[in-house]
């Protein structure tokens, strides 16, 4: 993974807004929901069910991603990936994504057509049919990303996380772990002698563990599935983005009951599983003797004990991520 050349590409800051979106537009597909995509004060996006699914999330340079170890490519799909779990979660389909993205005026405007290129073919593999039907451009110090998704949820009733009730299975669909176990290596191995990020020291952690590194910088969300699990009458969901312990505390919380985790369908390290962060898979639960839609995999039950968390009835630690927690101010 190599750092942008700036030297062949000029910058947002030399080109201008106008010129900027002349270049980053056309990478980009409104999808199929678009009646009226970019180009006017307001896209227009149709919502056949009569109500529209929406949520936001925002990636920062520094506690959120480092540019010396994500590509462009990378900022982009993870962008797309981390919204559209959000959507899926309530058993929606994602139909549409706005992008504001502010960024220092010296940065190369090949980054933001690569942001553009990773939110494309996120949407492509990850959410057929959804695309990008506006957004925003500014200046800031630090490399910006907002996103907000919109999902439709044709016709069904929303899936919540306030529904899970005593004896239903708690299921888990996408990986455990492998998130937090890819920033671990960076931390470990792509920075230099002072500390900041290396991004030859993380091309090389990538060569050498490409699933765990990727797991972290272009996560692989199973989005389809919580429209499956909504046809399979899922109780209550969840994206798990603040590690798998850490959201199930907030269905049990929100759902009154406790929950009690299987170690032996958590892998070789529970622990990480439980703890570990970004992974954006689905947490749902459901009624006992469902037969569960692929990929999800039977990881525990719920108890009547409300907001009691246990691994095979021991307590577990449900800190998980926070982004006011942890940061050392490092950006690279």
């Amino acid at each position: 993974m190599e750092p942008p050349a700036r030297e062949t590409s000029p910058t947002i800051g030399e080109l201008g807004e106008s010129a900027v979106l002349a270049r980053v537009l056309p990478r980009l597909r409104s999808g199929d929901a678009s009646l009226l995509g970019p180009g006017d004060d307001a896209a227009v996006v149709a919502a056949p069910d009569g109500r529209i699914v929406v949520t936001s999330d925002m990636m920062v340079h520094g506690p959120d991603f480092r540019l010396a170890w994500s590509t462009p490519h990378d900022l982009g799909w993870k962008a797309a990936a981390t919204n559209l779990t959000d959507v899926a979660a309530m058993g929606a389909r994602p139909t549409a994504l706005v992008v504001s993205i502010a960024a220092p005026p010296d940065l190369p405007a090949a980054v933001l057509e690569g942001i553009a290129d990773g939110l494309r073919d996120a949407l492509a593999v990850l959410a057929p049919g959804a695309g990008v039907v506006g957004g925003d451009l500014s200046a800031s110090h630090a490399l910006t990303i907002a996103v907000t998704a919109f999902g439709d949820l044709e016709g069904r009733v929303p899936v919540l996380r306030s529904g899970a009730r005593p004896g239903d299975l708690i299921a888990h669909a996408g990986a455990r772990g492998d998130a937090a176990r890819g920033l671990a290596l960076l931390f470990a191995e792509a920075r230099d002698g002072a500390g900041e990020p290396d991004a030859a020291r993380a091309a090389a952690v990538r060569d050498r563990h490409p699933a765990l590194v990727a797991a972290q910088l272009a996560p692989r969300p199973p989005v389809a599935a919580g429209v499956a699990a909504a046809l399979a009458g899922a109780t209550a969901m969840l994206d798990v983005s603040d590690g798998l312990a850490r959201d199930a505390r907030r269905l049990a919380e929100a759902s009154g009951v406790g929950i009690d985790f299987r170690g032996d369908a958590l892998g070789a390290d529970p622990l990480t599983a439980l703890a570990g962060a970004e992974d954006h898979g689905l947490l749902a639960a459901f009624p006992a003797g469902t037969a569960l839609p692929h990929p999800f995999e039977v990881i525990g039950t719920t108890t009547p004990e409300a907001g009691r968390l246990t691994l095979d009835g021991t307590p577990v630690d449900t800190s998980g991520w926070d982004p006011y927690a942890g940061w050392d101010g490092v950006s690279g």
